[in-house]
């Protein structure tokens, strides 16, 4: 899961620093004797910060800086872009100011690679930021938790269960069950009868309801109230988060009438969450078989009692990382999926020419396909490899930080300091990616038109120690859901309806902006539909 310090959006529920700052003006205004107080502060604060601060050997910094803010103004709402731009003139580490502390920027391919890979050790903690640390218990899970023993044993331990239900076959199985969830999304979609709808609600739906699966043992109906309640959580909570990551950089507002809100939303949200893993936590505990585990909460239960692997794991440190997982892995899986067909849309001829590859592995019509055929079917592969290269979902990765001092490319990064891979600068980067914003499939293919394995610049899960740790189910449910929706229907626009834009909204993932789509059934309607409208020839759309 993302939590970005970069995400500002001009937004009413959020608060960008105008909102801010002009906050604090009016205080200031009602107390004139306490403004002076207040600004022979910051003045000295501001003064010891950056002599205490200052190093000749510290990555180089863009101009614009402003007191007490940093660069936030000049970041605007979408930071992955300024921090690329700004790459051409401060070359691939430089510096920027967020608030008062300063963050490294790692630009391009090789040098996230050198970071991430080959210094794993240095660069793989976190920072210390408000809101993560409210939401992991201050690192007592697996995706915020620092650098450190506790968090190498959580993880590896984790990464063990999940391949361990991924490799399980025939019913229950992983792919059994987003097969099972695949069926249903497309029995909802096929009730909209050709009707302009959003995709979103019935793919939130169906990847969340994996994760409960596998987690929990219990796939709930879409209309469950307790269902519903846990999926309004997890959705909620990544939208407030998104808004209040001022709190991030000034963690103080969160003590400031009116201004902490949104941090108190954020919160309420991701209980709502915690207290639903909590009654599923005491529900398995009373039924456990120690001789035959069901599914992740079993496995993790059993370690709690004292199989060894994790030194010290409790119920709470569970919870934890049970939340990481719907945190992480439902806004991400949809997300993907949401640009996908975006995409499909957009490029009739792509969408044609997967439904035509999966015809001749699979079938129009009958069961959808299954993860043994995904080797015969490469294009279809490319376009999901195009989609994650072009809109990377998490384009400023997950904030890193430096384990221990270092010297980096020649510059002296101090222990604690705040790194942010800038994953857009490697997709996007014409070195690797020759004209990066055209949408070609192609790319990921050789001559023969064979899938080409790990290419250079091409890190949709990251890198290095902190990689995506549910990389592996995450591309299962991509394939198995993607084919499923194209095997049965044909995405167009709706008649009349305006191109949509590839222009992402920043925020924990780079989403979408809002669409509707038509599905046309394919057995009802052959070829290629386009819902009343023109056919679109593939060049619309780009960036």
């Amino acid at each position: 899961m993302t939590f970005s310090p970069l995400t500002f959006r001009p937004s009413t529920r959020g608060f960008p620093c105008c909102q801010i700052m002009a906050f604090i003006a009016s205080i200031l205004g009602l107390f004139p004797f306490y403004a002076h107080v207040f600004l022979v502060f910051c003045v000295a604060f501001l003064l010891a910060h950056l002599f205490i601060n200052r190093s000749r050997d510290f990555p180089p910094s863009p101009g614009g800086g402003l007191p007490l803010i940093g660069h936030l103004l000049s970041l605007g709402t979408k930071p992955h872009l300024k921090l690329t731009e700004w790459r051409g003139g401060y070359g691939d580490v430089f510096s920027i100011r967020m608030g008062m502390e300063r963050v490294v920027v790692l630009n391009g391919y090789r040098v996230i690679r050198e970071a991430l890979v080959d210094c794993r050790d240095v660069f793989s903690s976190r920072p210390d930021l408000y809101l993560p640390n409210a939401i992991s218990g201050c690192g007592k899970d697996i995706v915020i938790a620092k650098w450190g023993q506790p968090y190498r044993e959580r993880r590896r331990f984790a990464s063990s269960v999940l391949k361990t239900l991924g490799m399980k076959e025939g019913t229950g199985s992983a792919e059994d069950i987003i097969r099972q969830e695949a069926r249903k999304l497309c029995s909802k979609i096929s009730a909209k009868a050709s009707q302009p709808f959003d995709v979103l609600g019935d793919l939130n739906n169906a990847v969340s309801n994996v994760i409960c699966a596998l987690v929990f043992g219990q796939q709930f109906g879409y209309d469950d109230e307790t269902f519903r309640a846990l999926r309004e959580g997890v959705v909620q909570g990544a939208a407030r988060v998104s808004t209040a990551q001022a709190f991030n950089v000034f963690p103080f507002l969160r003590f400031v009438p009116g201004l902490n809100k949104a941090c108190k939303e954020v919160l309420a949200d991701i209980r709502k969450v915690e207290d639903f893993i909590w009654v599923q936590i005491e529900e398995h505990r009373q039924r456990l078989d120690p001789d035959n585990p069901q599914d992740f909460l079993d496995m993790c239960l059993l370690e709690v009692r004292g199989h060894g692997r994790v030194e010290g794991l409790t119920e709470e440190n569970v919870m934890y990382i049970v939340s990481n997982l719907f945190l992480a892995g439902t806004e991400t899986t949809t997300t993907t999926l949401r640009w996908a067909l975006l995409y499909m849309i957009l490029h009739p001829h792509i969408q044609q020419r997967v439904q035509e590859e999966l015809e001749s592995v699979v079938g129009k019509s009958g069961d959808p396909p299954t993860l043994a055929q995904r080797s015969r079917l490469p294009y279809t592969e490319a376009v999901l490899m195009e989609t994650q290269r072009i809109r990377h979902i998490t384009p400023l990765s997950i904030p890193h930080a430096t384990a221990v001092d270092t010297v980096f490319r020649g510059y002296h990064i101090p222990a604690g300091t705040q790194v942010v891979p800038n994953m857009w600068s490697a997709h996007m980067d014409p070195e690797f990616w020759p004209d990066p914003e055209r949408f070609d499939p192609r790319r990921h293919l050789d001559w023969e038109g064979n899938l080409v394995k790990n290419p250079e610049s091409f890190m949709p899960f990251s890198v290095g120690r902190r990689m995506c740790l549910g990389e592996r189910l995450a591309k299962m449910e991509l394939f198995l859901f993607f084919t499923a929706m194209l095997q049965q229907f044909s995405f167009v626009l709706p008649e009349g309806a305006a191109t949509p834009s590839t222009d992402g909204v920043f925020g924990i993932t780079m989403s979408p902006q809002p669409y509707q789509l038509c599905a046309i059934d394919r057995s009802i309607v052959p070829g290629r539909a386009v819902c009343g409208i023109e056919k679109n020839d593939g060049k619309n759309g780009q960036i």
